[in-house]
């Protein structure tokens, strides 16, 4: 049963409520001492706070004090050194982005979710696609694209239409965001070995940005996209409520 825990907040403030009364009735120690890190909010925090702390040792259990919750567990004061002593822990990757700039500059950052592309300008966007070094698409004109990994293929890449990803499968999809051409193309589903490289074809006219879990590059020529195995986030889920479980039941929703 984990003792040390640490307690991280969203700044809403029914997140920094839940925040000082759990302090209070578990105590908190500094993050580099915790056992646990337990992150009060919505998916966007617990994202935030995965990226945050990939370089501790803790896992982290969230509950949720947001919207959604699809990464948090159900909120409640009581019994959480019993639940955490309980819970199951998954493991995901994030993905690498390398995106270059009109002007020549590279940014880098890491996306659990998704790697998207989308339109900056009144026009379409025209994209060319790479797999691996082989071009698969010559031109795709649509409002975006993205690449998003299994976690993270019930977020943004399910709005867009592509598939839900079973965790564990060692896949990534490749999803179009409002295609125009080819109009019927709903995508790929990848080898989560794949390079996947997207150039911007006119992007003088038809600008386009990249966004990496909200770290946006306006203006990208490119984006090279690929997974990071050497790169381990643990989260803790109830028993029978982890991530395989709530892909499942997104599908029947």
């Amino acid at each position: 049963m984990p003792k040390q825990l640490a307690f991280v907040a969203s700044t809403a403030p029914i997140a920094q409520q839940a925040q000082a009364a759990l302090s209070q009735q578990y105590g908190s120690v500094p993050l580099e001492e915790a056992e646990v890190i337990v992150a009060l909010g919505g998916d966007g925090f617990m994202l935030e706070t995965l990226h945050t702390t990939q370089h501790l040792p803790a896992p982290v259990y969230g509950m949720n004090r947001g919207t959604v919750g699809f990464l948090m567990n159900t909120y409640s004061s009581q019994g959480l050194r019993d639940r955490l002593a309980k819970a199951e822990e998954e493991v995901i990757n994030p993905l690498h982005m390398s995106a270059t700039t009109v002007d020549g500059t590279m940014h880098r950052a890491l996306a659990i979710n998704e790697v998207s592309l989308l339109r900056a300008g009144p026009q379409a966007a025209k994209l060319r696609i790479h797999v691996d070094d082989k071009m698969r698409m010559d031109e795709l004109v649509c409002d975006g694209a993205l690449l998003a990994t299994p976690a993270g293929s019930t977020a943004y890449n399910y709005s867009a239409h592509g598939p839900i990803v079973p965790i564990g499968s060692d896949v990534l999809a490749l999803t179009a965001v409002a295609p125009f051409r080819p109009r019927r193309w709903r995508g790929a589903l990848l080898p989560k070995s794949a390079r996947v490289t997207f150039e911007v074809t006119n992007a003088d006219k038809r600008p386009v940005n990249a966004d990496a879990d909200g770290v946006s590059v306006k203006d990208v020529a490119r984006v090279d996209v690929w997974s990071a195995p050497e790169i381990e986030h643990r989260i803790l889920f109830d028993p029978g409520h982890g991530l395989e479980e709530r892909l499942i039941r997104e599908q029947f929703a």
